[in-house]
């Protein structure tokens, strides 16, 4: 049974997100801390305001989490964060195509340099299971962003053979498609511009 194996997995662990106030952050946190027993689950992010207002709808789980205002950029303050973490969920990136080919060095600094950091943080403080959310995007990529989440796929799937040897820690990335609804995605900006009768392809 599925459940039950997630279940014993989960049980009295301390979970990290990273972009944990995003679509994806949202919904798993609140699947894990409504149907499994989990010590802690900590949300690492850029954003404080997304941070209080997902503070006050999980207000009833306040015992369980932690917030910490951080970037996948600096390695410091994920090395901080991950101390005593048990499963590290990996999904801050800079995900806007167009964002990020206005923006190429900032989304590499964040998709790829963060990634490293990442790794490094949680091979130094021993976090045993991590898990990266990937894209479709990066499957024979044609944009700035799928090319540096492929790039930071290699990392983590490089890392268990190359440079965790030794350690406990073990690392799996999976890709995550597109979700309707989503942050950024196109069905809240059809519904945002529904009046104008206009609806641009």
């Amino acid at each position: 049974d599925i459940k039950q194996s997630i279940s014993e997995l989960l049980k009295d662990k301390t979970i990290l997100v990273t972009g944990g106030t995003g679509s994806f952050g949202n919904k798993f946190i609140k699947t894990v801390l409504d149907e499994y027993t989990v010590k802690k689950v900590i949300v690492y992010s850029r954003d404080e305001l997304k941070q209080y207002e997902m503070q006050q709808r999980l207000a009833k789980y306040s015992s369980k989490m932690r917030y910490f205002i951080g970037d996948v950029r600096d390695l410091t303050r994920l090395n901080l964060a991950m101390k005593g973490v048990d499963i590290v969920v990996h999904a801050a990136a800079i995900k806007q195509v167009p964002a990020a080919e206005y923006n190429p060095m900032e989304c590499i600094k964040t998709n790829i340099n963060g990634a490293m950091n990442l790794i490094d943080a949680c091979i130094d403080q021993g976090v045993k299971r991590v898990v990266a959310l990937s894209t479709d995007k990066a499957s024979s990529p044609i944009n700035l962003y799928g090319a540096t989440k492929l790039a930071s796929d290699k990392l983590f799937v490089a890392s268990n053979s190359s440079y965790a040897a030794g350690h406990e820690t073990r690392f799996a990335v999976v890709r995550y498609g597109n979700v309707m609804g989503s942050r950024g995605s196109v069905i809240p900006f059809f519904m945002l511009i529904r009046e104008t009768g206009v609806l641009p392809i």
